[in-house]
């Protein structure tokens, strides 16, 4: 089954390339409400699940144990730009469960965000685990390991050694809190290793939209899982900053729009959002992996047929799902843009 194309790049007025993806829109009672492309597809989410793999952090007790803040909570869901705040926070829930940032396993990167990156490198220092896109969501796990660790009787730092890998207890809560969230067993899927060097499940779209569905509303989560969704959401629509940092997609679409939409980018083009006032997740995957590009060029134009906006919301979303290209010199050399059929195929969902 081929894909359909759903975004073109334009050179001047002429389409250059085109991305080719599946989408699936579905409701909280597991109701496919929209699709195109084959929903089906074991795919790989990535870090488009860190919503998903945060409850525990709340359902455990830790969040409250340790007296989390919305910004803390907000960065255990966040692929962060390592910006000062993003490394400031990520260190502050370490330092909340006693321990220092030695204690992550998600590796060592520059950060993402340019200007960061040259301030660290203008000032002399080297990077650290902290300024890694995925720090917040470890240190979310590393809390986690703190209100379970005394049942061990072994200390945290000892504890979480490992932490990373699929069979520690901290994994195996997040595990179960993703299959329970998606409804979609995970025993004996694939599986693979993420960029942060947790475990990686493919799951078909239409359950990771499912998933989102059901943190969007809790309906058919526990109440543990339920109450912890709320509480993330809410936390990210107070603190979108902190998921994405200055300029992001995500941060600019929640700055905007606020508690309507929680969406997460993940690498190799997936997204996933969930919806609350229509009770409804979304789940995509570009062909091609582009994230950057197609992917995010997409979910601003699902953002803006499934929901009801304001002229002025419309037009921000607009201008995120229709983008000029300019190169180097500041010239306009063409445009990135939703396709025209996949445009006139959501119209009329959001109504």
């Amino acid at each position: 089954m081929e894909n359909p194309i759903l975004v073109e790049a334009l050179r001047g007025d002429t389409v250059e390339s085109f991305h080719r993806g599946a989408v699936a829109v579905v409701d909280d009672h597991g109701g496919l409400v929209w699709s195109c492309g084959d929903i089906e597809r074991a795919i790989f989410p990535r870090s488009a699940v860190k919503l998903l793999q945060a409850l525990p952090l709340v359902a455990s007790g830790a969040a409250d144990r340790l007296g989390l803040t919305a910004a803390e909570l907000a960065l255990a869901c966040a692929s962060h730009g390592g910006e000062r705040a993003h490394a400031d926070t990520a260190a502050s829930m370490l330092g909340k469960a006693g321990v220092n940032p030695s204690i992550l396993e998600c590796g060592v990167h520059w950060p993402s965000h340019e200007d960061s990156e040259r301030e660290l490198a203008r000032l002399g220092a080297e990077p650290t685990a902290l300024n890694n896109n995925c720090s917040g969501k470890h240190s979310g796990f590393v809390c986690v390991g703190c209100a379970i660790s005394g049942l061990s009787g072994r200390p945290l730092a000892d504890f979480m050694r490992g932490y990373v890998e699929p069979e520690h207890p901290v994994m195996q809560q997040v595990t179960r809190a993703l299959e329970q969230a998606t409804d979609h067993p995970l025993t004996d899927v694939p599986r693979g290793i993420d960029g942060c060097s947790i475990p990686t499940y493919a799951i078909p779209l239409f359950h990771l939209a499912f998933g989102f569905a059901r943190a969007a509303t809790g309906h058919g989560l526990s109440r543990d899982l339920a109450q912890a969704a709320a509480r993330l959401r809410a936390a990210i629509a107070q603190e979108p900053f902190m998921v994405a940092g200055t300029g992001r997609f995500d941060t600019r679409v929640m700055q905007r729009l606020g508690h309507r939409v929680c969406c997460k980018i993940g690498a190799e083009g997936v997204y996933c959002a969930s919806l609350p006032e229509r009770g409804w997740g979304v789940a995509l995957k570009m062909d091609d992996g582009t994230t950057s590009r197609a992917a995010e060029v997409v979910m601003a134009a699902l953002i803006e047929a499934l929901l009801p906006l304001s002229a002025e919301d419309a037009n921000a979303v607009r201008g995120l799902s229709e983008t000029v290209m300019r190169n180097w010199q500041g010239r306009t050399v063409g445009s990135l843009r939703a396709a025209t059929a996949f445009r006139s195929a959501l119209s009329g969902l959001g109504h």
